[in-house]
C-alpha cells in the first residue's frame, strides 16, 4: 500500500494517557508540529465489551478492555493519584518538586475536560490520623495520596473529549493499526513499519504502549538492542469484601495507599487500586489471557455493596532472571487452564485452610461476587507458597486496621498481575540509547497509574520541543 502522505515531526506509538498527554502538550506549544498516532485499538466510540450486557466474553480482538484510545484506563476506575509517592518512577528519574509539578499540571487538564473537582483524603486530617495509627500498630505504611476519582462511565467520556479535541488540533489517528517495528539507521530511529504495510517517518519517536504493550517493547528491545534493566513482577489477588467493611477508609481516603513488608519474607505487599461499591471484571490480553481487575462508577444506580481491592505481592529478581512479562504471564496460564479461561474466586477461609471453595459454601456467604462468572476453585494451586504466604500476612495485617478483613467470607480472585516489560534505561529526557527513541509511561516501567503516566507525556513532549523542533 502507498502513503503519499508518511512524514512527520513526531511519532506517537499508544494512544494510552502517556501518548495522549504527549500530544496534546506537543500541539498545544507549537501547533504546526506534524504528529502521527498510530494505535491497535479503536477510536474510543467504538470500544465497546459485549460482555457488559451479555456476562459472556466473546473473544474480541484486539480486546476493547485494555486497548484503543485511553488505553485501558478508559475503563478504569479512573483514579488520579495526585502525589508524587504514588503511581511510578518519575520522582526518581526528574526530581520530587519536578513530579509534582507536573501532576498538579496534568490534574488541571483533566479538570478542563470534565473531571470531578472533589479530592479525597484533603479535608478529613482527623479521620486519617486515626486510620494511620491503626495501621502503625499492625507494621502498616499509609501512604497519603490524594485522590481525584474520575469514575469509570465519566472517565470515558473524558477521555472521548480529549480524542475530539486531538483530532480537531489536526492531529493524525491511525486506529487498528499495529506498529510491526521500528527503523533504525546507524542507532538513530527513523521511522516505522505497521501490519499494513505501510512506513511512516519522523526524526522523532515515542514508545508509550501502555501495560498491554509491554512484551512487544521487550521483544523490540532485544530486537534492536535496546537497553533495558530488569523490572519488578507485580502479582496477586483482587479482594471482595462488603462495603460495610471498608467504610472507614472509602469515606475518608476512597483509597487507602497501604504498604506492608511481611514477618515471614520480608516481602513488600501493597494495596493497589480500591472500588467503593464496585465491580469486580476480567480482562483480557492479545493472546486470550484473562486476568482480574475492577471498577467503580459515579453513578448511584451502578453502584454495588461491595468493594474491592488488589493486593500485589512486588518481586524483585537477580540475574539470571530476564522475563518479568512469563513470568506474570504463566501464573495467569495456571488459573486460566483450571478455571476454562475464566477468573478463580476463592473464600478467605478456604484459603488458609488450603481447601478448595465449593459452590455450596460460596452461596453460604453474606457477600455476592460481583464477577458473576467467576469460578470457585484452590489458589494454592496457583501461587507459590511464598505469594501465599504473603497474601495471607497482608490480610491479617489489614484486619488489624479495617476489622473484618480476615473473615472467612472475604474474597480472593485470581489472578491480578501487572505486566511490566524490562525496565527501559533512559536519561531525563526519557530517549533511550537509541537517538530519537524515547520510552514513556507504564509499558516502559517508567510509571504505573493514570497520572503519572499523563504528567510524564506532558515531561516527554517537552523534552522533544527542547530538541531539535
Amino acid at each position: 500500500m502507498c502513503v503519499v502522505d508518511n512524514k512527520f515531526d513526531v511519532i506517537i506509538i499508544g494512544a494510552g494517557p502517556s501518548g495522549i498527554f504527549c500530544a496534546y502538550e506537543l500541539s498545544q506549544k507549537k501547533p504546526k508540529l506534524k504528529i502521527l498516532m498510530i494505535e491497535k485499538g479503536r477510536r474510543i466510540e467504538d470500544r465497546l465489551c459485549p460482555k457488559r450486557k451479555t456476562k459472556v466474553c466473546v473473544g474480541c480482538r484486539p480486546c476493547s478492555i485494555t486497548t484503543g484510545f485511553a488505553g485501558a484506563g478508559a475503563f478504569s476506575d479512573g483514579k488520579l493519584s495526585l502525589s508524587p509517592d504514588v503511581g511510578g518512577n518519575l520522582p526518581q528519574i526528574l526530581g520530587y518538586d519536578e513530579t509534582e509539578k507536573l501532576l498538579k499540571e496534568s490534574d488541571q487538564i483533566y479538570l478542563k475536560f470534565g473531571a470531578d473537582t472533589k479530592v479525597y483524603g484533603l479535608n478529613e486530617e482527623r479521620e486519617i490520623a486515626r486510620i494511620r495509627k491503626k495501621a502503625i500498630r499492625a507494621n502498616l505504611k499509609l501512604i497519603e495520596c490524594p485522590i481525584r476519582h474520575l469514575g469509570t462511565e465519566e472517565g470515558y467520556k473524558i477521555y472521548q473529549r480529549l480524542q475530539e479535541h486531538l483530532l480537531k488540533e489536526g492531529i493524525r489517528m491511525e486506529f487498528n493499526t499495529m506498529v510491526e517495528n521500528i527503523l533504525i539507521e546507524e542507532g538513530q530511529a527513523k521511522g516505522v513499519v505497521t501490519d499494513k504495510g505501510d512506513t511512516f517517518y519522523a526524526p522523532e519517536i515515542v514508545a508509550a504502549v501502555g501495560r498491554e504493550g509491554s512484551e512487544w517493547l521487550s521483544n523490540l528491545c532485544r530486537e534492536h538492542k535496546i537497553e533495558t534493566e530488569v523490572g519488578t513482577v507485580d502479582v496477586g489477588v483482587r479482594v471482595e469484601v462488603r462495603d460495610e467493611i471498608m467504610e472507614e477508609l472509602n469515606r475518608s481516603l476512597y483509597e487507602a495507599k497501604l504498604v506492608y513488608y511481611t514477618p515471614t519474607f520480608d516481602d513488600k505487599v501493597r494495596v493497589f487500586c480500591t472500588n467503593p461499591s464496585g465491580e469486580v471484571a476480567t480482562e483480557y490480553y492479545e493472546d486470550g489471557l484473562a486476568v482480574v481487575n475492577g471498577h467503580a462508577y459515579k453513578a448511584e444506580k451502578y453502584k454495588t455493596k461491595n468493594t474491592n481491592f488488589a493486593i500485589l505481592v512486588s518481586k524483585n529478581f537477580t540475574k539470571p532472571f530476564k522475563e518479568p512479562i512469563q513470568y506474570g504471564k504463566h501464573i495467569a496460564q495456571l488459573s486460566n487452564m483450571l478455571c476454562d479461561g475464566k477468573i478463580l474466586v476463592q473464600r478467605f477461609g478456604d484459603f488458609v485452610r488450603g481447601r478448595r471453595t465449593t459452590e455450596e459454601r460460596l452461596l453460604r456467604n453474606n457477600i455476592t461476587p460481583t464477577l458473576k462468572d467467576a469460578v470457585p476453585g484452590d489458589l494454592s494451586l496457583v501461587f507459590p507458597y511464598r505469594i501465599m504466604k504473603a497474601i495471607e500476612e497482608m490480610i491479617y495485617a489489614l484486619d488489624q486496621v479495617t476489622p473484618g478483613m480476615a473473615s472467612d467470607e472475604t474474597l480472593l480472585y485470581g489472578v491480578e498481575v501487572k505486566f511490566y516489560s524490562n525496565k527501559v534505561v533512559t536519561d531525563k529526557a526519557f530517549e533511550t540509547n537509541i537517538k530519537g527513541l524515547r520510552a514513556i509511561g507504564d509499558g516502559a516501567s517508567v510509571t504505573r497509574g493514570l497520572q503519572q503516566a499523563s504528567a510524564n507525556g506532558l515531561s516527554v513532549a517537552r523534552s522533544i520541543l527542547k530538541s531539535q523542533l
